[in-house]
Order: structure tokens, then C-alpha cells, then sequence
């Protein structure tokens, strides 16, 4: 009798053996059989502790999707990176950035040595706009002081003028005497002293018209017909004319002068007194007559400067030895002479 078990053959009895198999087998089977798939989706198969994959793990994954492509064509790889740069090339960015940097720091200097040079500038266009309103001050007042003082004092900016003129001349003479001094042998003290004198004599005779007075008086008693307004001036001018001429002729005669001599100071001696009548005949005031006093006396000054140079000369001997060195000369040589006689520049043989 033929065995069923066996009558198929072997392939009868792995179906048999199949039927046996538990369904967690079969379930398991399956899963290993997903596994090829899974791994190449997910990069590696999680496993539990006893080698099995989960029980969660889903048998029949999702397949990833691929990006869209645009237009058929695959992603361009990225560019290559820049090659690094060589020594040489290091050296020489190294080199024009220390050269830009100096650049820089020059320009920097450039401006700001230009800003100061501006500055410069206008400090020193103001310095000298302020030297010069200080000079221009200077001479307002210098030129200004004696027409204001002649207008205060004298009643006239002619009086100012004229003073101002002589005062100048007067000081500029004293100071060349005292500069070419002892070849000027003037005296300063005693022409200032005479020129003092005068005016302070002239200015109280003149600003309280005592000559006039004086005057006025005689004329009444030589000629008392006349106009009074000009018995004064008739006076005062033939008078002085005589004393004046008269005057003259004897200082010509003292002198031993011939008589071109005797006739120049004939002449020259009516002229002054002349002079004299006019300015003592009228009554000039107070301001004028202080005016005129203070004129005469800074004329006596100088006069008394002119009659001294004339005097004493120009000796040039004597200014010479005063800006001439000789005593270090003479030291010097005696000097030389000593050590040539002690120091000799040659052995005697």
C-alpha cells in the first residue's frame, strides 16, 4: 500500500512542512525578504535587541520621490574653489597694502599741514592788519596831538603846525649833537635853558600885552595928534628900526669889519628891530601871546644849537676815537710783540 505521506514526492512533503509553519514565521519571513528594499531607502535596518526588525517597522515603505528636474537636465556641479595664493603673491599684497596704508597716512598729513598753513595765513593777515591800524593810530595821534593842541590852547591848528614843526626840528638836532659827540662840542643843556628862558619871557610880555602897554604909553607922549589905533605900531617899529641899525653898526665896528661888514649889519640890525616893533606893537591876547612866546623860544633853541656847532667845529680826531677800538689795537700788539720775544718762530743756530 503506498504511503500518502510521500506519494508526491518531496516536493509533497515541503508542502507539508509549509502547512506546519507558524504564521510569526511567515511574518517574519516576509519582513526579511523587505529588507533588501528597505536598505537601500533608508541607508540601514534598525534592529531590536534579539536581531529582529520591529514590529512597527512598516513591510512595504514609502519609496522616497526624486525632486523635480528642470527641464530634463541634471544640477551643474558647483564651481571649483579658488587655488591659494604663492608667497610671491602674499609678499606683494602684503607690500601694497603697507603702501596704501602710508599713502593715507601722507595724505592726512598733507591736509591737515594745509589746514595749517591756512590758518598760518590768516593769523598773519590779521597780524598785519592789526600792526598796521596800529601804525596808522600812531600817526593820527603823532599828527593829530599838536592841531588839537594848537586849536585848545592857541586858538588855532596853524599854531599847533607850526609848533609841531619846530619841536621836531629842535629834537632832531639835539639828538645828532648828542650822537656825533665829542667831534660836536655844542652844548644841548645850555640851548635848551636859552630857549626855555625866552619863551616863558616872550609868553608874559606877549599874553599880557605889556609891551604893548609900554608902547602905547610913549606914543601918547611923542606923538599924541595921531591915530591911537596905530600911535603903538609908529612907535614901536621906528624906534627898534634906529636901536636895531644903530646896534649892528657897533657890533660891525667891534669886529673890525670893512664896509660890505659895516653895511650888511647896518641892514641887518634895522631889519630885526623891525621885526621886533611889529611883534611887540600889538596886543596879541593871552593865546596868541603864549603862542608866539612858546615859538620863540623853541627857535632860540635851535638857534643856540647851529651857534654852538659853528663854535666848537666838527673834530674828527676826537670822533674817530670814540668808535675807533685803539686800546684793544694796542693791547694786541703789545701782545704779539711779548710773545714774540718770549716764543721766537725760528732756533737761533
Amino acid at each position: 500500500m503506498p504511503r500518502t505521506g510521500w506519494a508526491n514526492g518531496p516536493s509533497g512533503a515541503r508542502r507539508k512542512a509549509s502547512s506546519r509553519v507558524s504564521p510569526w514565521r511567515r511574518l517574519a519571513s516576509r519582513r526579511q525578504a523587505a529588507i533588501p528594499r528597505r536598505a537601500a531607502y533608508h541607508g540601514r535596518v534598525p534592529r531590536t535587541p534579539n536581531g529582529s526588525p520591529p514590529l512597527d517597522e512598516p513591510l512595504s515603505p514609502t519609496p522616497a520621490t526624486d525632486p523635480p528636474s528642470t527641464g530634463g537636465t541634471s544640477a551643474a556641479p558647483p564651481p571649483p574653489g579658488p587655488d591659494a595664493p604663492g608667497l610671491g603673491e602674499q609678499i606683494g599684497a602684503t607690500r601694497d597694502s603697507v603702501k596704501r596704508v602710508v599713502d593715507a597716512h601722507v595724505e592726512l598729513a598733507k591736509a591737515e599741514f594745509a589746514d595749517i598753513a591756512d590758518a598760518a595765513k590768516r593769523a598773519a593777515a590779521l597780524i598785519g592788519i592789526a600792526v598796521g591800524a596800529g601804525i596808522v593810530a600812531g600817526l593820527i595821534v603823532i599828527v593829530g596831538m599838536p592841531l588839537f593842541l594848537g586849536e585848545a590852547i592857541f586858538g588855532s591848528m596853524g599854531w599847533g603846525i607850526l609848533l609841531g614843526l619846530l619841536l621836531l626840528v629842535a629834537l632832531a638836532l639835539t639828538a645828532v649833537v648828542g650822537a656825533l659827540r665829542p667831534g660836536i662840542q655844542a652844548s644841548i643843556g645850555r640851548a635848551f635853558l636859552g630857549g626855555l628862558l625866552v619863551a616863558i619871557v616872550v609868553g608874559v610880555v606877549l599874553g599880557l600885552d605889556l609891551s604893548n602897554r609900554v608902547w602905547s604909553t610913549f606914543a601918547d607922549t611923542v606923538l599924541p595928534g595921531s591915530d591911537p589905533a596905530w600911535r603903538p605900531l609908529l612907535v614901536a617899529v621906528l624906534g627898534l628900526v634906529v636901536v636895531g641899525a644903530v646896534l649892528g653898526l657897533l657890533a660891525a665896528v667891534v669886529r673890525g669889519a670893512g664896509g660890505g661888514g659895516l653895511v650888511g649889519a647896518l641892514v641887518g640890525g634895522a631889519f630885526a628891530g623891525l621885526l621886533l616893533g611889529l611883534l611887540t606893537a600889538f596886543a596879541p591876547g593871552h593865546r596868541v601871546g603864549a603862542a608866539i612866546g612858546v615859538a620863540a623860544g623853541l627857535v632860540t633853541w635851535i638857534a643856540l644849537l647851529f651857534a654852538g656847532i659853528a663854535r666848537g667845529g666838527f673834530d674828527t680826531d676826537a670822533l674817530k676815537d670814540r668808535f675807533w677800538p685803539a686800546k684793544t689795537i694796542e693791547a694786541t700788539k703789545e701782545t704779539i710783540e711779548w710773545a714774540r720775544e718770549r716764543m721766537p718762530l725760528s732756533r737761533r743756530s
